[in-house]
Protein backbone atom coordinates (compact mmCIF):
# COMPACT_ATOMS: atom_id res chain seq x y z
CA UNK A 1 0.00 0.00 0.00
CA UNK A 2 1.24 3.44 -0.86
CA UNK A 3 2.05 5.84 1.91
CA UNK A 4 2.30 9.59 1.96
CA UNK A 5 5.32 10.64 4.01
CA UNK A 6 7.47 13.34 2.48
CA UNK A 7 4.90 15.25 0.49
CA UNK A 8 2.94 16.29 3.60
CA UNK A 9 5.98 17.60 5.44
CA UNK A 10 5.54 21.11 4.05
CA UNK A 11 1.82 21.04 4.77
CA UNK A 12 2.31 19.96 8.36
CA UNK A 13 5.00 22.54 9.00
CA UNK A 14 3.27 25.48 7.36
CA UNK A 15 0.46 25.82 9.84
CA UNK A 16 1.42 29.10 11.48
CA UNK A 17 -1.16 30.73 13.69
CA UNK A 18 -4.48 28.93 13.35
CA UNK A 19 -7.86 29.81 14.77
CA UNK A 20 -8.86 28.28 18.08
CA UNK A 21 -11.90 26.80 16.35
CA UNK A 22 -9.69 24.41 14.41
CA UNK A 23 -7.94 23.11 17.51
CA UNK A 24 -10.98 21.24 18.79
CA UNK A 25 -10.90 17.96 20.63
CA UNK A 26 -10.05 15.24 18.07
CA UNK A 27 -12.95 13.29 16.64
CA UNK A 28 -12.63 9.66 15.62
CA UNK A 29 -13.11 9.38 11.89
CA UNK A 30 -15.36 7.01 9.97
CA UNK A 31 -13.76 6.23 6.61
CA UNK A 32 -16.81 4.10 5.74
CA UNK A 33 -19.23 7.04 5.97
CA UNK A 34 -19.91 9.49 3.13
CA UNK A 35 -22.21 12.51 3.29
CA UNK A 36 -24.55 13.25 0.43
CA UNK A 37 -24.90 16.89 1.38
CA UNK A 38 -28.52 18.07 1.65
CA UNK A 39 -29.22 21.26 -0.29
CA UNK A 40 -30.43 22.98 2.89
CA UNK A 41 -26.90 22.99 4.33
CA UNK A 42 -25.40 26.30 3.26
CA UNK A 43 -22.00 25.47 4.78
CA UNK A 44 -21.80 21.66 4.85
CA UNK A 45 -18.16 20.95 5.67
CA UNK A 46 -18.21 21.75 9.44
CA UNK A 47 -21.06 19.29 10.06
CA UNK A 48 -19.35 16.54 8.04
CA UNK A 49 -16.05 16.96 9.87
CA UNK A 50 -17.77 17.19 13.24
CA UNK A 51 -19.50 13.87 12.61
CA UNK A 52 -16.22 12.33 11.48
CA UNK A 53 -17.55 11.20 8.11
CA UNK A 54 -14.75 10.28 5.74
CA UNK A 55 -16.10 12.00 2.65
CA UNK A 56 -18.78 14.16 1.10
CA UNK A 57 -20.43 14.87 -2.24
CA UNK A 58 -21.09 18.50 -3.12
CA UNK A 59 -22.88 19.81 -6.16
CA UNK A 60 -21.36 22.82 -7.88
CA UNK A 61 -22.28 25.22 -10.66
CA UNK A 62 -19.80 27.37 -12.61
CA UNK A 63 -20.05 31.06 -11.87
CA UNK A 64 -18.28 34.34 -12.54
CA UNK A 65 -14.60 35.07 -11.96
CA UNK A 66 -13.54 31.47 -12.49
CA UNK A 67 -15.30 30.25 -9.34
CA UNK A 68 -17.40 27.17 -8.69
CA UNK A 69 -20.41 27.78 -6.47
CA UNK A 70 -22.12 25.26 -4.24
CA UNK A 71 -25.41 24.43 -5.88
CA UNK A 72 -27.95 23.85 -7.04
CA UNK A 73 -29.48 27.08 -8.24
CA UNK A 74 -27.99 30.40 -9.20
CA UNK A 75 -24.53 31.22 -7.79
CA UNK A 76 -24.76 32.89 -4.39
CA UNK A 77 -22.04 35.32 -3.25
CA UNK A 78 -19.49 33.70 -0.97
CA UNK A 79 -20.78 30.13 -1.41
CA UNK A 80 -17.82 28.94 -3.44
CA UNK A 81 -16.11 25.59 -3.41
CA UNK A 82 -12.81 27.33 -2.77
CA UNK A 83 -14.03 29.32 0.24
CA UNK A 84 -16.30 26.78 1.95
CA UNK A 85 -14.55 23.49 1.17
CA UNK A 86 -11.02 23.58 -0.23
CA UNK A 87 -9.55 26.38 1.90
CA UNK A 88 -11.04 25.06 5.21
CA UNK A 89 -9.76 21.55 4.49
CA UNK A 90 -6.29 22.90 3.81
CA UNK A 91 -6.34 25.03 6.95
CA UNK A 92 -7.51 22.17 9.13
CA UNK A 93 -4.83 19.86 7.75
CA UNK A 94 -2.18 22.50 8.45
CA UNK A 95 -3.42 22.88 12.01
CA UNK A 96 -3.43 19.15 12.76
CA UNK A 97 -0.03 18.02 11.42
CA UNK A 98 -1.26 16.91 8.02
CA UNK A 99 -4.44 15.05 8.94
CA UNK A 100 -8.07 16.01 9.29
CA UNK A 101 -8.42 13.74 12.33
CA UNK A 102 -5.67 12.28 14.48
CA UNK A 103 -6.67 8.75 13.50
CA UNK A 104 -7.07 9.43 9.77
CA UNK A 105 -5.60 6.58 7.73
CA UNK A 106 -7.28 7.12 4.36
CA UNK A 107 -7.86 10.22 2.25
CA UNK A 108 -11.01 12.21 2.77
CA UNK A 109 -13.14 11.51 -0.31
CA UNK A 110 -14.42 14.76 -1.84
CA UNK A 111 -16.76 14.18 -4.78
CA UNK A 112 -17.42 17.30 -6.85
CA UNK A 113 -20.58 16.85 -8.91
CA UNK A 114 -21.13 19.39 -11.66
CA UNK A 115 -24.70 20.55 -12.20
CA UNK A 116 -26.51 23.56 -13.60
CA UNK A 117 -28.49 24.49 -16.72
CA UNK A 118 -25.56 24.35 -19.14
CA UNK A 119 -24.99 20.64 -19.65
CA UNK A 120 -23.26 20.73 -23.02
CA UNK A 121 -19.88 19.05 -23.18
CA UNK A 122 -17.84 22.19 -23.81
CA UNK A 123 -19.35 24.03 -20.82
CA UNK A 124 -18.71 21.09 -18.52
CA UNK A 125 -15.15 20.63 -19.68
CA UNK A 126 -14.54 24.34 -19.17
CA UNK A 127 -15.93 23.94 -15.65
CA UNK A 128 -13.48 21.10 -14.99
CA UNK A 129 -10.58 23.31 -16.05
CA UNK A 130 -11.76 25.83 -13.45
CA UNK A 131 -11.68 23.08 -10.84
CA UNK A 132 -8.29 21.86 -11.98
CA UNK A 133 -6.74 25.26 -11.41
CA UNK A 134 -8.17 25.49 -7.91
CA UNK A 135 -6.90 22.00 -7.07
CA UNK A 136 -3.40 22.95 -8.16
CA UNK A 137 -3.57 25.86 -5.72
CA UNK A 138 -4.08 23.25 -2.98
CA UNK A 139 -1.71 20.61 -4.38
CA UNK A 140 0.07 19.67 -1.09
CA UNK A 141 -3.28 18.55 0.32
CA UNK A 142 -4.39 16.31 -2.51
CA UNK A 143 -3.96 12.82 -3.86
CA UNK A 144 -2.36 12.96 -7.29
CA UNK A 145 -1.55 10.81 -10.29
CA UNK A 146 1.67 11.33 -12.22
CA UNK A 147 2.47 9.14 -15.17
CA UNK A 148 0.09 6.47 -13.94
CA UNK A 149 1.63 6.46 -10.44
CA UNK A 150 -0.79 7.37 -7.66
CA UNK A 151 0.25 9.15 -4.47
CA UNK A 152 -2.31 9.52 -1.67
CA UNK A 153 -2.94 12.83 0.05
CA UNK A 154 -5.13 14.08 2.84
CA UNK A 155 -7.99 14.54 0.36
CA UNK A 156 -8.88 12.66 -2.83
CA UNK A 157 -11.03 14.61 -5.28
CA UNK A 158 -13.37 12.79 -7.64
CA UNK A 159 -15.23 14.46 -10.49
CA UNK A 160 -18.82 13.49 -11.31
CA UNK A 161 -21.43 14.76 -13.73
CA UNK A 162 -19.12 15.65 -16.61
CA UNK A 163 -19.52 14.02 -20.00
CA UNK A 164 -16.23 12.72 -21.41
CA UNK A 165 -14.37 13.57 -18.21
CA UNK A 166 -12.48 10.30 -18.43
CA UNK A 167 -10.71 11.23 -21.65
CA UNK A 168 -9.84 14.69 -20.37
CA UNK A 169 -8.42 13.42 -17.08
CA UNK A 170 -6.57 10.52 -18.68
CA UNK A 171 -4.77 12.94 -20.99
CA UNK A 172 -3.28 14.97 -18.12
CA UNK A 173 0.32 13.95 -17.29
CA UNK A 174 -0.22 15.17 -13.71
CA UNK A 175 -3.63 15.55 -12.21
CA UNK A 176 -5.27 16.07 -8.85
CA UNK A 177 -8.67 14.62 -9.63
CA UNK A 178 -10.11 11.23 -10.51
CA UNK A 179 -13.30 9.99 -12.05
CA UNK A 180 -15.81 7.38 -10.98
CA UNK A 181 -16.56 4.01 -12.48
CA UNK A 182 -19.41 1.55 -12.05
CA UNK A 183 -19.57 -2.20 -11.70
CA UNK A 184 -19.94 -2.33 -15.48
CA UNK A 185 -16.34 -1.07 -15.75
CA UNK A 186 -14.84 -3.99 -13.85
CA UNK A 187 -11.78 -5.27 -15.70
CA UNK A 188 -11.93 -2.45 -18.26
CA UNK A 189 -8.60 -1.38 -19.74
CA UNK A 190 -10.09 1.93 -20.82
CA UNK A 191 -11.02 2.80 -17.22
CA UNK A 192 -8.04 1.64 -15.13
CA UNK A 193 -7.94 1.89 -11.36
CA UNK A 194 -5.49 4.79 -11.44
CA UNK A 195 -8.12 6.80 -13.33
CA UNK A 196 -11.18 5.56 -11.42
CA UNK A 197 -10.13 3.98 -8.11
CA UNK A 198 -13.71 3.94 -6.79
CA UNK A 199 -16.71 2.07 -8.17
CA UNK A 200 -19.76 4.14 -7.31
CA UNK A 201 -23.36 3.14 -7.91
CA UNK A 202 -26.80 3.99 -6.66
CA UNK A 203 -28.34 1.05 -4.81
CA UNK A 204 -31.60 1.35 -6.75
CA UNK A 205 -29.76 1.12 -10.07
CA UNK A 206 -29.04 -2.58 -9.57
CA UNK A 207 -31.06 -3.75 -6.56
CA UNK A 208 -34.77 -3.71 -5.80
CA UNK A 209 -34.72 -4.43 -2.06
CA UNK A 210 -35.95 -1.53 0.08
CA UNK A 211 -35.03 -2.84 3.53
CA UNK A 212 -38.58 -3.48 4.71
CA UNK A 213 -38.53 -7.24 4.34
CA UNK A 214 -35.59 -9.69 4.46
CA UNK A 215 -33.31 -9.36 1.45
CA UNK A 216 -33.65 -12.01 -1.25
CA UNK A 217 -30.83 -14.53 -1.36
CA UNK A 218 -30.18 -13.70 -5.04
CA UNK A 219 -29.66 -10.01 -4.32
CA UNK A 220 -27.41 -10.72 -1.36
CA UNK A 221 -25.31 -13.08 -3.46
CA UNK A 222 -25.05 -10.50 -6.25
CA UNK A 223 -23.96 -7.77 -3.82
CA UNK A 224 -21.22 -9.93 -2.30
CA UNK A 225 -20.03 -11.08 -5.71
CA UNK A 226 -19.79 -7.53 -7.09
CA UNK A 227 -17.91 -6.22 -4.06
CA UNK A 228 -15.50 -9.14 -4.18
CA UNK A 229 -14.87 -8.58 -7.90
CA UNK A 230 -14.24 -4.87 -7.34
CA UNK A 231 -11.67 -5.57 -4.64
CA UNK A 232 -9.95 -8.12 -6.86
CA UNK A 233 -9.82 -5.40 -9.53
CA UNK A 234 -7.98 -3.13 -7.09
CA UNK A 235 -10.86 -0.74 -6.44
CA UNK A 236 -13.01 0.36 -3.56
CA UNK A 237 -16.81 0.42 -3.59
CA UNK A 238 -19.13 3.26 -2.63
CA UNK A 239 -22.89 2.70 -2.61
CA UNK A 240 -25.36 5.59 -2.53
CA UNK A 241 -28.89 6.23 -3.76
CA UNK A 242 -30.75 4.22 -1.12
CA UNK A 243 -34.55 4.12 -1.50
CA UNK A 244 -36.65 6.45 0.60
CA UNK A 245 -37.92 4.83 3.76
CA UNK A 246 -37.76 4.78 7.52
CA UNK A 247 -34.44 4.82 9.32
CA UNK A 248 -35.09 1.21 10.32
CA UNK A 249 -35.34 0.21 6.67
CA UNK A 250 -32.24 2.20 5.79
CA UNK A 251 -30.37 0.60 8.68
CA UNK A 252 -31.24 -2.81 7.28
CA UNK A 253 -29.65 -1.86 3.96
CA UNK A 254 -26.61 -0.34 5.71
CA UNK A 255 -26.19 -3.63 7.57
CA UNK A 256 -26.20 -5.65 4.33
CA UNK A 257 -23.69 -3.26 2.74
CA UNK A 258 -21.45 -3.51 5.79
CA UNK A 259 -21.65 -7.31 5.86
CA UNK A 260 -20.77 -7.48 2.14
CA UNK A 261 -17.59 -5.47 2.69
CA UNK A 262 -18.73 -2.29 0.92
CA UNK A 263 -15.98 0.22 1.64
CA UNK A 264 -18.07 3.38 1.77
CA UNK A 265 -21.77 3.93 2.44
CA UNK A 266 -23.17 7.25 1.21
CA UNK A 267 -26.43 8.72 2.45
CA UNK A 268 -28.32 11.94 3.07
CA UNK A 269 -29.19 10.85 6.63
CA UNK A 270 -25.88 12.02 8.05
CA UNK A 271 -26.70 11.59 11.74
CA UNK A 272 -28.39 8.23 11.28
CA UNK A 273 -25.52 6.87 9.21
CA UNK A 274 -22.95 8.15 11.70
CA UNK A 275 -24.80 6.56 14.61
CA UNK A 276 -25.07 3.26 12.78
CA UNK A 277 -21.39 3.16 11.82
CA UNK A 278 -20.22 4.05 15.32
CA UNK A 279 -22.38 1.32 16.84
CA UNK A 280 -21.34 -1.24 14.20
CA UNK A 281 -17.67 -0.37 13.94
CA UNK A 282 -15.53 -3.29 15.04
CA UNK A 283 -11.76 -2.78 15.32
CA UNK A 284 -11.17 -6.37 14.27
CA UNK A 285 -12.93 -5.88 10.91
CA UNK A 286 -10.27 -6.57 8.31
CA UNK A 287 -8.95 -3.48 6.55
CA UNK A 288 -9.18 -4.02 2.82
CA UNK A 289 -6.26 -3.18 0.59
CA UNK A 290 -7.14 0.01 -1.23
CA UNK A 291 -5.48 1.84 -4.08
CA UNK A 292 -5.43 4.99 -1.96
CA UNK A 293 -4.68 4.16 1.64
CA UNK A 294 -2.62 5.24 4.60
CA UNK A 295 -2.28 8.95 5.11
CA UNK A 296 0.97 9.43 7.02
CA UNK A 297 2.08 12.44 8.96
CA UNK A 298 4.95 14.31 7.44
Amino acid sequence: MATLAGSLAGLAGAGGAMSIALARRPRHSLAEGHALVPDRLTDPLPAVLRLGLGGMTVRVVPGPHGELFLGPGAPQPGRTLRRLVLAPLFTRAQATAGRLWNDQREPFQLVVEFTGPNRDTESLLRAYRMLDQQLRDHAPLLSRCTGGEMTPGVVTVTVAGIVDARDLLAAQPMRYAFTEATFDDLGSRSVPAELAPVLSEAWTHRFGWDGREPIAAEERHLLHALVRAAHEDGRTVRISGLPDGTRRARSAIWAELWAAGVDVIADTDLHGLTKYLRSSHQPERATLTRRFSTVSKG
